[in-house]
């Protein structure tokens, strides 16, 4: 599998750099990220969930940090052990262009491949799966870097609005008595009714 894209982000270059080597932005970035810990400045472990097509499996992964040129560029390496899924094992080059003081373009090309069952799923759906993931990871990484650079902390999301349900719409009481009340006696009227009729 091969990936190649840019990403426009709202931030200084070196901001980006920092966010692309903070273990805690990146977990948050990461779609199905549950943990990421940093061994050494170039090495870190990391354990995921993830679900591509009707498959989902948790992975083991070792990623190196390489060609390290800050805050300019890097290349990162790893692999993952899914277990009876499979492993998938890659790498990426990342640079960061400098567009003015307060924006920064991101270059990625991914170069990965997959073994076990997740091979069988089939090329496209990898592909399309990676590329969903590659948007989700953008989307949340460039949405953190946006308060930082206003040196104000995060807002917090605004609650979806409510749906409205025909449901709620409707009294839950009519002259002092529950609705259920008047649906259970109307029913029974009516079968009364029906059963007069048919006598």
């Amino acid at each position: 599998m091969e990936m190649n894209g840019e990403r426009h982000i709202a931030a200084p270059r070196e901001l980006v750099w920092q966010a692309l080597n903070d273990p805690e932005a990146l977990k948050a970035a990461i779609p199905g990220c549950e943990s990421i810990e940093k061994l050494s400045d170039t090495d870190l472990t990391a354990k995921l969930a993830i679900k591509i097509g009707p498959m989902a499996a948790k992975f083991s992964a070792k990623v190196k940090l390489e060609n390290l040129n800050p805050p300019a560029s890097y290349t990162i390496s790893g692999e993952g052990n899914g277990g009876a899924m499979g492993f998938a094992k890659g790498g990426a080059d990342v640079a960061l262009e400098e567009v003015s003081p307060t924006e920064t373009i991101l270059r990625y090309s991914v170069k990965a491949q997959v073994g076990g069952k997740m091979a069988q799923l089939g090329a496209r759906l990898i592909d399309s799966t990676a590329k969903q993931m590659a948007d989700q990871f953008f989307d949340r990484f460039a949405a953190a870097l946006a308060p930082k650079l206003a040196g104000a902390p995060a807002a917090p999301a605004a609650p979806a609005p409510a749906a409205i349900s025909i449901f709620s719409l409707i009294p839950s009481e009519f002259l002092g008595m529950p609705l259920f009340f008047w649906l259970g006696s109307g029913a029974m009227l009516w079968v009364l009714y029906l059963i007069f009729l048919s006598s």
